[in-house]
């Protein structure tokens, strides 16, 4: 009896329910977007493309956003887990963390780093008091950020070790104007230096030109990341719907599956789902 096919797991998408007043960030350049988009809608293309399950990650950061999630996630069992969105300066964050506790497909929760004006916000000692308490409860954090925060993240990862960290999208790199900086290269080696961070391969087609992008664009950035974390360390995410911009689920999907075509078998199931499995305890 030949062994059992490896799940393959997206560890990055989205759901919601399209509020032009609270969805700013979805512009009118994004009109692909600007819409619901819901279980229904994904479902199909996660079968036509041989994946067997999601992880749906935070788009508003409010308590109605993970309820939303989670009665998505109760509904669904190709929705494996949940990262949602939790005020970590909060008074009371204890009890709320306790609280999630009760729903076991909530696996961690994610800030919107990248938007904040104070760029080093994650170095706060109100924010680093509440990623204290998130090991404990046995939550995950992904951290969400642009290439001008990666010196942040180094201090911010190596302050708590027995974390679990994600980075997601690479950090986010300039790949529009085709250029790659030794900046940005020699951070993300620092980052991953720290074995509690992984790396999400997640949200390039919408770094790049929507427009006009191969895939080649983006071998050097994802050379970078493989060199950086090595194979047991990196996911593969969607970012879907927000992929829509640039980029059919297809295409997204098919950019890292020729990339990695010439790993191993087990590199490309670690890849495509098994590290998603042990980074959020599916």
């Amino acid at each position: 009896m030949s062994p059992a096919k490896p799940p393959v797991i997206d560890a990055h998408q989205h759901f919601w329910r399209f509020d032009p007043i609270r969805d700013t960030w979805i512009t009118d350049a994004m009109h692909k977007i600007r819409r619901d988009f819901i279980p229904g809608d994904l479902a199909p293309i996660l079968r036509s493309n041989g994946v067997d399950g999601c992880i749906s990650v935070q788009a508003d950061q409010s308590g109605e956003e993970n309820d939303y999630l989670l009665n998505h996630a109760a509904a669904n069992d190709f929705i494996k887990a949940v990262v949602g969105w939790i005020d970590l300066r909060s008074p009371d964050l204890e009890e709320k963390l306790s609280h999630y506790r009760s729903y076991p497909k909530l696996k961690g929760f994610r800030h919107v780093l990248q938007g904040e004006t104070d760029r080093a916000l994650m170095l706060k000692p109100s924010f680093k008091r509440g990623i204290a308490a998130l090991a404990s409860h046995g939550f995950t954090y992904d951290i969400l950020i642009y290439p001008d925060q990666l010196g942040y993240t180094k201090e911010f990862v190596a302050s708590f070790p027995d974390q679990p960290f994600v980075l997601d999208h690479i950090a986010k790199p300039h790949i529009k104007h085709r250029y790659i900086t030794d900046e940005w290269k020699d951070a993300i080696h620092a980052v991953a230096a720290y074995p509690n961070l992984y790396c999400k391969i997640s949200g390039l087609v919408t770094e790049a030109d929507w427009y006009d992008w191969k895939p080649e664009h983006f071998k050097v950035y994802i050379d970078t990341v493989v060199e950086a974390f090595g194979t047991d360390r990196i996911l593969y995410g969607s970012d879907w719907p927000v992929c829509l911009v640039a980029a059919t689920y297809e295409q997204v999907i098919n950019i890292v599956k020729d990339y990695f075509a010439s790993f191993s078998p087990d590199e490309q199931a670690a890849f495509f789902g098994g590290n998603a499995i042990k980074f959020y305890k599916l």
